[in-house]
């Protein structure tokens, strides 16, 4: 999992509450478990203007001017600022997937759906709460000024606007220990290495009846 220390980027504004994760990434695109190929079909329903099928060329559908996501203006976003309650519904992990693959790295949002808030952090995707109040003002910053950019700063927990004012935001220790190390929970079992090969090993002289053998003749 990628390391997540500072970041700086361009916001891109999604001015919904209530966004769920089929409209983060669509239940037809949910067929492979493989966690790549999701970014493209981020957004789908409001990002083209036809139905999207797994296996269509994205290159040839009709984008929606409209959306944020295709205006020039937001092009290379990797933060993203929502509204109120953002990610509920089903609880599938391809939407913090397919937000990571199109290029986001943190979401700021007033609130989030519980277990999409939990998988963000298992998926190096940074989801920070502010106030509704303080969101609103970065709403107004960003649609006033093209290019508008912040700069997160994890180990001081901080969010630092282009005007220089830095917003605070609270973050488990646990949860920023792992971001901060580039560990997902695979990592973090892989730190024990050590001591599971040896109650591994320690198993195994115990019970040696348990080990693994050939069958007679080869079979």
């Amino acid at each position: 999992m990628q390391a997540f220390t500072t970041h700086k980027g361009i916001v891109a504004p999604l001015d919904r509450e209530n966004v769920d994760t089929d409209l983060i990434i669509p239940k037809q695109f949910l067929k492979s478990i493989k966690r790549s190929g999701f970014g493209p079909n981020l957004f789908d329903e409001l990002r083209y203007l036809d139905h999207g099928e797994p296996g269509m060329d994205n290159s040839k559908r009709p984008l929606n001017p409209d959306f944020i996501l295709n205006q020039p203006r937001y092009k290379g976003a990797s933060i993203l600022l929502a509204r109120k309650n953002f990610g509920c519904g089903s609880s599938r992990e391809h939407a913090p997937w397919a937000l990571d693959q199109y290029g986001f790295r943190a979401i700021i949002a007033p609130s989030y759906a519980d277990i999409f808030f939990n998988n963000s952090f298992k998926n190096g995707l940074l989801p920070i709460i502010l106030s509704e109040l303080e969101v609103a003002r970065l709403f107004d910053e960003v649609k006033a000024f093209v290019g508008y950019q912040l700069r997160i700063d994890l180990e001081r927990q901080v969010v630092i606007a282009q005007d220089g004012r830095e917003i605070g935001f609270d973050i488990e220790p646990f949860r920023k220990h792992c971001l901060v190390n580039g560990l997902d929970d695979i990592g973090l079992t892989l730190q024990k290495a050590d001591q599971i090969r040896a109650f591994e090993a320690a198993h195994l002289a115990r019970y040696p009846w348990l080990e693994a053998r050939p069958l007679a003749g080869g079979r």
